[in-house]
C-alpha cells in the first residue's frame, strides 16, 4: 500500500530503525533478515532524501531529519493501531498465542506456577516463555522482547500501564539446627550472624531487602551472594548463616526443608509485586486476560500466606515515596 510515493509498510520499519538505532536490532524486532532491513533503510533514504542513520565509530546515530521523524511516526502508527485495526474477539479456549514474561524466580515460584496451571486449563493454546530478570527489565519491555514484566512496584516504569498484584513482607530463615534460630531473632543476633543474599545480573543489582538493610546504621556480614532467591535456602542449611526472605517463599521453604523462620528484628517495608505491559499493548485482549488471571491467582494465595493485605496501610506507608526515590537513584537502570 502506498501513500503518494511512500510504501506504508516502511513506516513500521522506520519506527524500528529510529527506536533501535541499529539495523541488526531493528531486524530482530521486525523478525526480518538484516539484508531485508537494510533494503528497507535504503528505500527510506531515497524517499526522504536523507541518510537517517549514519555510522559514528561502532554505533549508528540519527540525523537531524530522523530525530524530527520519531514522534510523528510513532503517533501515526499508534493512531492506526487504535482506530483502524480491527481487534478480533478473544476466546481463551481457542487462543493460540505465546506470551513472554520477565520475572524473578521468587515471582515464578509464588505466583506464576499456580497461575499458569489455572490458565492452562482455561486456555490450553496459550504458551509462555519466562525470562529471568536482567539489568534492564524496562528496556526489554520497551523494545518488545517481553510482553509482561513482573517485579516490585519500585522497579516499574511510570511510562507504561501496570497493576499491583499483591504485597509480601520479610522474615528470617535459618537451619533448624542453628542455635540462633531456637528463639526470637534479636537485632544484635541478626547483625552478628553471617548472611546469604541474592543479587542479580551483570551489575549485581541488590534485592530490595539487601538494599534496604544497607541503609541501617549497622551493616550485616554478607558471607554468600547468590544469583537467585531459590538458592538462599540450600546455603543456610547445615550452617549458622541466615537469610532474609519474602514470607511467601519462606513458608514454602519451611514446609519442604529443615528450616525455621523468625520475624525480622526491625521493620522492612513490605514489597508490592506489580505486573506491567507496554502502553501500545493496552488493548491487547489476550494480555489483559492473562493479567486478570494473575490478579485472581494472587488473591487466592493471599489467605494462605501471612502477608500484609493489599491496600492496608503499613507502619512505613508514609515513607514509601522517599524509599522508592532512594531505591531508584541507587539502583542501576531503573
Amino acid at each position: 500500500m502506498r501513500f503518494g510515493r511512500l510504501d506504508l509498510n516502511l513506516l513500521v520499519a522506520l519506527d524500528a530503525l529510529l527506536t533501535e538505532r541499529s539495523v541488526s536490532l531493528a531486524a530482530d524486532r521486525l523478525c526480518l533478515s538484516q539484508s531485508a532491513t537494510s533494503s528497507a533503510l535504503g528505500r527510506l533514504r531515497d524517499y526522504f532524501g536523507d541518510e537517517l542513520l549514519v555510522a559514528k565509530g561502532r554505533n549508528m546515530i540519527l540525523t537531524a531529519r530522523a530525530e524530527e521523524l520519531i514522534d510523528p511516526v510513532q503517533t501515526v502508527l499508534e493512531q492506526i493501531r487504535s482506530t483502524i485495526t480491527v481487534v478480533p474477539p478473544f476466546d481463551p479456549a481457542t487462543a493460540d498465542r505465546q506470551i513472554r514474561i520477565m520475572a524473578s524466580d521468587y515471582s515464578t515460584e509464588v505466583l506464576l506456577a499456580p497461575a499458569l496451571a489455572e490458565i492452562a486449563r482455561a486456555a490450553p493454546g496459550i504458551r509462555f516463555e519466562i525470562q529471568p530478570m536482567n539489568d534492564n527489565p524496562v528496556e526489554m519491555l520497551e523494545r518488545g522482547y517481553v510482553d509482561l514484566l513482573l517485579t516490585i512496584d519500585y522497579a516499574i516504569s511510570t511510562d507504561h500501564p501496570s497493576q499491583i498484584l499483591f504485597e509480601d513482607d520479610y522474615v528470617v530463615v535459618g537451619w533448624e539446627g542453628n542455635p540462633a534460630m531456637q528463639n526470637a531473632m534479636t537485632r544484635e543476633c541478626y547483625f552478628q550472624l553471617g548472611h546469604v543474599t541474592a543479587r542479580f545480573g551483570k551489575a549485581r543489582v541488590a534485592a530490595f531487602d539487601d538494599w534496604f538493610v544497607r541503609r541501617q546504621k549497622q551493616q550485616r556480614r554478607v558471607e554468600v551472594v547468590v544469583p537467585t532467591f531459590l538458592s538462599l535456602a540450600g546455603l543456610v542449611i547445615g550452617t549458622e548463616r541466615i537469610a532474609t526472605v519474602h514470607r511467601r517463599m519462606a513458608e514454602t521453604f519451611v514446609r519442604n526443608l529443615p528450616l525455621v523462620m523468625r520475624e525480622t528484628p526491625f521493620s522492612i517495608p513490605s514489597i508490592r509485586e506489580a505486573v506491567q505491559w507496554h502502553v501500545s499493548n493496552n488493548n491487547d485482549r489476550a494480555l489483559r486476560w492473562v493479567v486478570e488471571r494473575l490478579d485472581a491467582a494472587a488473591r487466592q494465595t493471599e489467605g494462605a500466606a501471612n502477608v500484609v493485605p493489599l491496600g492496608d496501610a503499613s507502619p512505613m506507608e508514609g515513607e514509601r515515596e522517599q524509599i522508592e526515590l532512594e531505591y531508584r537513584m541507587n539502583t542501576p537502570n531503573l
